[in-house]
Formats: C-alpha cells, structure tokens, sequence
C-alpha cells in the first residue's frame, strides 16, 4: 500500500492560520441517529476552523455529564464504528476542514485497531483523539502506522502533566497538542482562574514545536477570547452538546452560537 502523499489538513490549517482557531466537538449520532453529516456542513459554513466528532462510548471517563449523556443518547439511537466512518465519508462531499475522531480504546480496538486507521483516513480523517491510549503504547506499537497513513494522533496534556512528559509529547507529535484547561472532566465554565493562566503561560513559554489549542471550559465569548490569548485557539464541546440539546433549527442555532464565541476576538 502506498504512503499517502496529499498534505494532512491539520497540517495546511496550523501553516495558514496561527490564532484563534476554533475547533467544535460534538457527539456522532446526536441529537438523532442521522444529524453527524448535517452539523458537519452547518459548522463548516458558519467559519470554525475544525471539526471533531466523539464517537460514542458507555465509560467516557474524561467527559462530564453533558457528553456523557450526548454519548448514551447516540448509542441508544444506534451509532456504531462503521456508521460514523460512514457519515463522515458523506461529509467529506461538502466538507473541506479538518476532521478529527475523538474516543476511547475499547470500541477502536474492537473494530480492530489498523484497520480503524486506514478506513478513518479512506473516509477522510485527519487525526484522533483517544485520551485513554498510554503515549509508550502509541510509540511503539502505532506511531510507525499512523506517520505512513499521515494520520495525526493528538495528545492531551493537563496542569499536571510534567515539563518532561510535555516535552516528550511535543517531540512525537504533529499537528496539535491539546492542552486540557484544568484536571477535572469535560464541561463549561465562565471564566478561567489565575492557576489556569499561569498554566497556559508556562506552556506558551516552552515554545513548543506544536502549536497547542485549549480544551474544556471553553463555553463563551470571553472563554474562547482568553484562549485565543494564551494559545492558538480552543476547542468547544459541552456548551456546543448543550446548543444541539436544545435546538430547534439546529441551522440556525449553530450560526448563533458561532458568531457568538468569535464576536469576542479583537
């Protein structure tokens, strides 16, 4: 099999945009079963910068109960592995962004890891996310994998993740890195604490080689804003989880909320 050759998205966007990227989380197969391919293409016109869809999982250890709850709602309405794949090739028809898949080992592992790899990318994904891989794991056992399927495995790190193991991360990485904004799970806050700022001062400092964008707790204007200030943007998830929860025209309510979050970008 030849290594694939046209340039990563994520890749192409962190070369063409350095600040305020925003990046959306929503679970597939939420609010119903068919809705992934629709959000997809309702991000995407309202101008975020990148897409990730969780894939649902019953122990979704590192959420909150916002997506904890989105991710029992999809496997109820019966998302599967091979359904998202699935959607996101037919996202691909109109989709340009980066799409990143978020999970957790267990159902990957139960399609069968490689083969998870090379159907993600044939459908059209960039990178993954799946917090509870051990980094040793990743180098051993599917980093080799991933470079030639130019698949980008992103990591998290938190405020007690060691300079080391920061450093370590950053050299096997590419892409981003995802800088968890505090140790607790997923959810939406106001605002960020003087623990929380010094964190991301510290991490901009390093001057790592990988750009890093913000995670959890990004829930408004000023939230996203105070992100952008501290790293190359943000990723959104529980407050996006919420908007779904209660839309009626999921259309309208994505542009609302995305005008929104960026109207407190100088």
């Amino acid at each position: 099999m030849e290594t694939i050759n046209v340039m990563n998205r994520i890749d192409k966007l962190f070369q063409q945009k350095k600040e305020n990227i925003l990046s959306v989380f929503f679970t597939a197969g939420f609010p119903t079963l068919h809705d992934t391919v629709e959000i997809a293409k309702q991000l995407q016109s309202a101008g975020v910068d990148m897409i990730e869809i969780g894939i649902p999982f019953s122990d979704p250890i590192a959420d909150g109960p916002v997506i904890q709850q989105s991710s029992k709602q999809a496997i109820d309405n019966g998302m599967t592995v091979t359904l998202l794949l699935e959607q996101v090739k037919e996202i691909r028809k109109t989709v340009s962004v980066p799409i990143i898949l978020m999970g957790y080992l267990n159902p990957v592992m139960q399609y069968g890891m490689d083969r998870f790899f090379s159907d993600a990318v044939a459908a059209g994904v960039d990178g993954l996310i799946l917090p509870d891989m051990p980094f040793e794991e990743f180098e051993s056992h599917y980093k080799q994998e991933m470079d030639r399927l130019d698949l980008r495995n992103i990591f998290l790190i938190s405020p007690t993740t060691s300079d080391d193991r920061i450093e370590r991360i950053d050299q096997a990485s590419r892409g981003f890195i995802y800088a968890v904004s505090s140790s607790s799970t997923t959810g939406s806050k106001n605002e960020f604490d003087e623990n929380q700022i010094r964190y991301f001062k510290r991490l901009k400092d390093k001057q790592l080689k990988n750009p890093f964008l913000i995670g959890f707790g990004i829930s408004n204007k000023e939230t996203f804003s105070a992100a952008c200030q501290n790293g190359a943007g943000a990723i959104v998830g529980s407050a996006f989880i919420k908007v779904l929860s209660a839309s009626k025209s999921i259309p309208n309510d994505i542009l609302t909320f995305i005008k929104t979050l960026n109207s407190g970008i100088k």
